[in-house]
């Protein structure tokens, strides 16, 4: 079983497209995409569109959710102009989409946690801003119940993957679209990858063993920033053209 997992492309289909293109140089034919498609002051119509078509298994984020569950004035600033360009069948295919799945009975998917589409799984923020690997009991504690040998889960933008004691392995791939952001839940603080790169992750289970592969994919992310850049969101175009927000 060989797939390739991608998450958090919020609205950058220059990223996406060159994801999907390595994805198809590397001859994998099956996709997990773990949400938050298009929240962004970026282009949600061309990414959804291309989310679509693309013959994909899907569960939403939170920025997903978000764009459903409140009218556009209780949006945020990501959200609300994501939403302006998407029309009904777009908000209605998102609908159809589960926040958690099991793909062949050996992949559990989901956004963040189990249980909570707003909660960091691998990584925790400490008082003072800095995030952080989280402790392995934490970790252990979110996943009980889950019985499939990988766990797939994204929202933090940052690669990882932590093996469990049970041998389970959580992966988290990346973003495709948001190498950077500011957050203030549950303190004030910054995620940054360190470079532009569109991230994703190939999955294999070999002898028995999940192994991943972490992608780090060059595209025209100068294109992306200068987008950002013109909607009003000069810390995105930072991130998108340098994977720093300053």
């Amino acid at each position: 079983m060989r797939f390739a997992a991608i998450a958090d492309v919020h609205g950058n289909y220059l990223a996406l497209e060159a994801v999907v293109v390595d994805i198809r140089a590397h001859g994998i034919k099956d996709i997990v995409n773990l949400g938050d498609m298009v929240s962004g002051p970026l282009d949600a119509r061309r990414t959804l569109d291309a989310l679509i078509a693309l013959d994909a298994v899907h569960v939403l984020g939170n920025h997903d959710r978000y764009l459903l569950d409140r009218p556009p004035e209780k949006m945020g600033s990501w959200d609300r102009p994501a939403h302006a360009q998407l029309d009904s069948s777009h908000l209605d295919w998102l609908r159809a989409q589960p926040m958690t799945r099991v793909l062949r009975d050996q992949v559990f998917l989901c956004h963040a946690t189990p249980d909570n589409d707003e909660v960091y799984w691998l990584d925790t923020v400490h008082p003072d801003g800095t995030v952080a690997l989280a402790s392995l009991d934490r970790i252990e504690q979110l996943a009980k119940g889950i019985t499939q040998s990988l766990i797939l889960c994204a929202h933090t933008h940052l690669a990882r993957a932590v093996r469990l004691r049970d041998n389970r392995l959580i992966v988290n791939p990346g973003s495709v679209g948001s190498p950077g952001y500011r957050d203030t839940h549950p303190y004030p603080h910054v995620v940054e990858a360190g470079t532009p790169h569109a991230r994703y992750a190939i999955l294999e289970l070999a002898e028995g063993a999940w192994q991943v592969t972490f992608r780090h994919v060059p595209y025209d992310h100068e294109a992306m920033a200068a987008l950002a850049r013109r909607n009003g969101q000069p810390e995105l175009a930072n991130a998108l053209a340098t994977g720093w927000i300053k």
